[in-house]
């Protein structure tokens, strides 16, 4: 008799997932263990773990649709049994309609191949696009879906160099190239034109809503209507630790991994000198438990990372109890999930405090909307150089970072977020403290 795969919930937010990839195909062969499709849930592409022996004898759904939770999107059985009847889903796929879109990720390194069509040369005010000749649904990943979308390319006339023929970015790329070299060699050869024009950069858009994006929404909603947020600001003197982060680096950089070789971001100082004022402050590690306020034992370290659909926060574990190193190694390792789309729920969520960092864009102060389950947000701006009046009441050049704390007045007080504020501030501007 026929098992129904049905779509799990892989997060606790999660009520409906979109199947952006079959890994099997109708008649394949599968085994327990075996991965079978791809899902984007609110918070991550995951893939669907079959747990029967057999053949993938019905596929439910199209790649691009979207499931409930409990929804079937697959039956396994023995070879040439019927599939059970199940209600389809409901089509929510986005429309393949020719959208400029203005984020790219870097999440795809698949090797490019040439793609097996011809395009006339475009003019360089002319959008390159390729007529359609069909309406047959293609494989392709969603990225390389968004970027065929915004450049107005069919994927029906691409052939793909991913697993299964699929069309992945490194295709589109190669089409980009292929066009652009084109027309360089077409402006060689004309002549000058009179009068440069001028190419529209600003266009309508519609762009589809994400589940991850959907979940983003919803939560951030919650919090900034149910916590009654306060800010306070702390300027902190960044010399001493622009100078720490240059001399480990000068001394690790160049090791390799196995003889201790590391390199310090920013990012990886204030992670480590935030769970250490936190040691110092635990009052700022609560939450609101509704009739009760949690005092959490350890540090669950949350940091903001930006990727295409939003931005995910995952989670360094009893980070007061972690040097350093090992402080930047899990840091790296949650980023590269994060940019992959490849975190777990589990390295999400249960975060008992936040640091978000804009410093990398030069922004110099913000402050953060708080985490959901969080008492506050830590925000760090960038180091700038400015004149400052030292001990001496001489003007130097200083360098000076800005540091905002977003609180939850239901959890704490001004006068915690202060206190936690000065703690981080002898840190930083002492960072070998954190050191031992």
């Amino acid at each position: 008799m026929a098992t129904l795969i049905e779509m799990p919930k892989l997060s606790d937010t999660m009520t409906v997932g979109t199947l952006v990839n079959w890994l099997k195909k109708e008649g394949d062969p599968v085994a327990n263990g075996d991965m079978i499709a791809e899902v984007e849930t609110d918070k991550a592409t995951m893939e669907v773990e079959c747990f029967e022996d057999g053949v993938l004898i019905k596929q439910y759904c199209k790649e691009g649709e979207e499931v409930p939770v409990g929804g079937a999107i697959a039956a396994i059985g023995e070879a040439g049994e019927s599939a059970p009847s199940v209600e389809a889903p409901t089509e929510t796929a986005t429309p393949e309609v020719s959208t400029p879109e203005t984020t790219q990720p870097a999440s795809e390194t698949d090797t490019p191949v040439e793609p097996t069509i011809e395009t006339p040369a475009p003019t360089p005010s002319e959008p390159v696009v390729i007529a359609s000749s069909n309406n047959e649904r293609v494989k392709a990943s969603p990225l390389a879906r968004k970027i065929a979308e915004s450049k107005g390319i069919d994927l029906n006339q691409i052939k793909g160099s991913g697993p299964n023929g699929r069309i992945v970015k490194a295709d589109l790329e190669a089409i980009k190239e292929a066009v652009a070299n084109s027309v360089q060699s077409s402006e060689a050869k004309a002549p000058a034109p009179a009068a440069i024009e001028a190419v529209p950069t600003l266009e309508a858009l519609d762009i589809p809503v994400s589940n991850m994006r959907k979940s983003i929404a919803s939560a951030l909603v919650a919090s900034k209507t149910q916590a009654p947020h306060f800010y306070l600001q702390i300027e902190v003197d960044g010399a001493p630790l622009a100078n720490l982060r240059k001399e480990l680096n000068q001394r690790l950089a160049d090791l390799p991994k196995e003889h201790g070789g590391v390199k310090f971001s920013v990012n990886d100082l204030t992670l480590k000198a935030s769970a250490e004022a936190i040691k110092r402050v635990p009052a700022i590690n609560r939450s609101w438990e509704g009739n009760t306020i949690k005092q959490h034992p350890n540090v669950d370290l949350a940091f903001g990372v930006a990727i295409d659909d939003g931005l995910v926060t995952p989670v360094i574990r009893s980070a007061e109890n972690k040097s350093l190193r090992q402080v930047s190694n899990e840091a790296k390792s949650l980023i590269r999930k994060a940019r992959d789309k490849k975190l777990a729920p589990n390295e999400m969520s249960g975060s008992t405090f936040t640091v978000t960092n804009l410093g990398m864009f030069g922004i110099s102060d913000f402050y953060g909307i708080i985490n959901p389950g969080n008492a506050a947000i830590l925000s760090i701006g960038a180091t700038i150089k400015r004149p400052i009046v030292n001990d001496k009441d001489e003007i130097v050049i200083g360098q000076t970072m800005k540091i905002g704390l977003s609180g939850d007045h239901r959890v704490i007080d001004g006068a915690v977020g202060a206190q936690y504020l000065l703690a981080l501030k002898e840190i930083l501007e002492t960072p070998a403290l954190m050191l031992v």
